[in-house]
């Protein structure tokens, strides 16, 4: 399994990260160990996971994911093999997140100090380790079109409270001082949110951001306006999710399908993939992975492994079948003629499912 350094740290990540939010409502405990088990056998040691995971998140069932994290360090003693990233949830109505800290009861999220210190607080109680390698924002504090909102088009920008950047940058400095975090990563951010990061730590307001997480995927390549540049010349490296589109890239929705026991059968939550054209484009990708020989799941990882911007491609799976083909995606060669027809689709299509 290849290494890549986590942006300007020390640190050596696989270029494969194992995703964890299903673990804990999807998948039982002991499935997540089995996968975690899995991926380090394989080479993996590099494990993203967020406080509001499982996905989707609710109250009965949030935080299990680090949860099982945490059960299976204390099971088989391997904290000092996995370079472990987690995150703090950004502003938002989940009032019972952050609850169980007085002062916090009842209210909103929002990256300021009492929030970010009740997350990071409960990720490191649940996950039953003194520190975490690489702690990100999950999505930015201030309003912003996101998700499924945001669009490649540009309406307008929304308004409404925010904390300023170089008072989180702040915060997070005193976590790492701490010893409780040793660095700093954005998620769902844009190309002037990072510049502004990097230049609060330019001036000495708080660490310097390693690694930006966003979607990056053959139905969305938004990242490469703008961001890739930035990811290249900063080294602020991309950790992709959602390589395979939610399981879409795969085919397997493909005329309406709902295999039993799959992410858009139980939760209904594919919407952005299932706009007018991307049917079309994910045949005209399931045929080129034909033509080559592919299984269109390793090609659509693959490609996504490949770009220069990307320090690690966060798969997820329910099965260890699932898992073992996304793993073994990092022994297909996107070859020069397969990429230009990747790019010739892309040129005409564009990015149906930002």
């Amino acid at each position: 399994m290849e290494r890549r350094r986590l942006g300007q740290t020390d640190l050596q990540v696989s270029a494969l990260c194992l995703g964890t939010m299903t673990w804990g409502q999807q998948n039982t405990e002991a499935e997540g160990h089995a996968q975690m088990d899995y991926a380090l056998e394989q080479g993996i040691n590099f494990f993203d996971a967020a406080e509001v995971y499982p996905i989707p998140s609710r109250m009965r069932t949030q935080g299990n994911t680090e949860r099982i994290i945490g059960s299976w360090f204390r099971a088989r003693k391997t904290r000092d093999k996995v370079i472990l990233a987690t995150k703090v949830a950004g502003r938002g109505q989940s009032r019972w997140l952050h609850g169980k800290l007085a002062g916090l009861r009842g209210k909103p999220t929002e990256l300021d100090r009492k929030n970010i210190t009740a997350a990071v607080e409960g990720s490191l109680r649940r996950l039953r380790t003194d520190y975490i390698d690489l702690y990100q924002l999950h999505w930015p504090d201030r309003p912003l079109r996101l998700f499924a909102d945001s669009a490649t088009t540009f309406r307008d920008l929304p308004t409404g409270p925010e904390n300023p950047i170089e008072d989180i940058v702040d915060v997070l400095a005193d976590l790492v001082k701490a010893g409780k975090v040793r660095h700093i990563g954005l998620s769902n951010e844009t190309s002037w949110g990072v510049m502004r990061f990097l230049r609060a730590a330019e001036i000495g307001a708080g660490p310097r951001v390693a690694s930006i997480q966003n979607a990056y995927h053959l139905l969305n390549r938004t990242f490469e306006i703008g961001l890739a540049e930035i990811a290249l010349r900063e080294k602020v490296g991309l950790l992709a999710y959602s390589p395979l589109a939610q399981g879409y890239l795969t085919g397997k929705y493909q005329r309406g399908a709902r295999p039993p026991g799959a992410r858009t059968t139980l939760f209904d939550r594919g919407q952005r993939y299932e706009k007018p054209g991307v049917e079309g484009v994910i045949d005209e990708y399931l045929a080129l992975a034909t033509e080559f020989g592919l299984d269109p799941a390793q090609m659509a990882l693959a490609f996504v492994t490949s770009r220069p911007f990307v320090t690690s491609s966060i798969i997820g799976a329910t099965t260890r079948e699932q898992l073992k083909t996304d793993i073994d995606s990092i022994h297909v060669k996107i070859a020069p003629e397969l990429e230009k027809k990747i790019d010739a689709i892309h040129q005409l299509r564009g990015n149906l499912a930002p």
